[in-house]
């Protein structure tokens, strides 16, 4: 009987001690993995980890095209003539896959990268690890930037040796420019493609209304039928002027001589021709029933108008022309260095000190997390 009650008192008490001896061990382990977790992290930081090294460069984007008379101010390299877009533009191309493959191509990127003298951790584990994976361990390795206040891109690139952290950011700043150009460069030849249809076709413009004007001119058989009808108006001025002189003079014979007298008779004789030569010149001006020179001269009017419209169009293409093929040449964006970039001589990161620091403040509060759920349980179990 006493045998029975010993074998049923020795569980409950086996199970009451570990109820109580399992929150202090928690609390126990949790703070030896914390010390662990930081004696790793400061023999990985503090030894192992490899020497990256910092290059830094920064530009902005110009363009290079002055208005007529218009002074350069250096103020607007900085402010007035930033354009963020463009910037924004520039910082996507040079983390794209395509620049990546530009600096595989120069530098071989990979081989550097995956140098198995570095460490596991921080290094490409395969030189032929698949494409994807390749550019987001570049993407870790590069930092690009906008400064908004400033209208500054900041590049920053980090590699195991001081001199190909300068060359890749180098090559960013380099092919950046040249990216930037090639935008532009595309945008003008196919503006000068468009002009050089335009001004084909406003040639052909010219050529038709020019030979519409001298086929009108062959037909009316006048050069110029606004010099002849200057020249018609002037001689029926003159012909009412003399028609008025005669019939003041008739009206002063009449003063003295009877209307059947030979002089009179020959003045009225002059007056009537006169009259009737002013209604026929007048009738060569204007007409009711078309045909007449003032109708002519507005229909060479209209096709001189036309030609000379024509005519100055074709100016302006051909001018913009020009243009466009000079701004398809020359360089329309200037990538301008604010800052050349860097040859560094002292490796930046990894911040050894900044990273133990932070680990071990974080194991600990997670640690310490740990006790206190351990703390929590072993009140609840009391």
């Amino acid at each position: 009987m006493i045998d029975r009650i010993r074998e049923r008192a020795l569980p409950r008490w086996l199970e009451s001690l570990h109820d109580r001896l399992a929150p202090h061990l928690v609390r126990r382990r949790a703070l030896q993995v914390a010390l662990v977790a930081i004696l790793l992290a400061v023999v990985y930081w503090g030894v192992i980890a490899s020497d990256r090294y910092v290059s830094e460069a920064m530009v902005v984007v110009d363009r290079t095209e002055l208005g007529g008379g218009q002074a350069m101010d250096f103020a607007s390299l900085f402010a007035g003539s930033r354009n963020d877009h463009e910037l924004m533009l520039l910082r996507d191309h040079l983390r794209s896959v395509d620049m990546l493959h530009k600096l595989e191509a120069k530098l071989q990127l990979r081989t550097h990268y995956s140098d198995w003298k570095r460490d596991p951790i921080s290094r490409m584990w395969f030189d032929d690890a698949e494409e994807e994976f390749f550019h987001r361990h570049y993407l870790s390795r590069i930092s690009i930037d906008l400064d908004d206040t400033s209208g500054v891109l900041r590049i920053k690139s980090q590699a195991y040796t001081p001199r190909m952290a300068n060359e890749i950011t180098a090559t960013l700043v380099e092919e950046g420019e040249r990216f930037m150009n090639d935008i532009a460069h595309k945008l003008a030849r196919d503006q000068v493609d468009f002009l050089e249809k335009q001004v084909g076709e406003m040639s052909e413009r010219v050529l038709t209304t020019r030979r519409a004007l001298v086929d009108f001119q062959n037909a009316k058989g006048f050069l110029s039928p606004q010099a002849a009808a200057e020249t018609l108006t002037s001689i029926v001025s003159r012909l009412e002027g003399e028609l008025t002189q005669l019939k003041a003079s008739r009206e002063t014979m009449l003063g003295y001589l009877s209307p059947t007298a030979p002089d009179v008779a020959q003045i009225n004789l002059q007056i009537s021709a006169i009259e009737t030569q002013l209604r026929a010149e007048k009738a060569r001006l204007t007409s009711p029933k078309g045909g007449t020179l003032n109708r002519t001269v507005e229909e060479y009017q209209r096709l001189e108008m036309e030609a000379m419209f024509a005519q100055d169009v074709y100016k302006t293409a051909l001018t913009a022309l020009e243009k466009g093929r000079i701004e398809a040449t020359r360089n329309l964006k200037k990538v301008s260095i604010v800052q050349s970039p860097t040859l560094p001589q002292y490796p930046l990161e990894p911040r050894r000190i900044y990273n133990i620091v932070v680990f071990a403040l974080t194991v600990l509060v997670l640690a310490g997390i740990v006790q206190l759920l351990a703390a929590i349980i072993r009140d609840h179990q009391d």
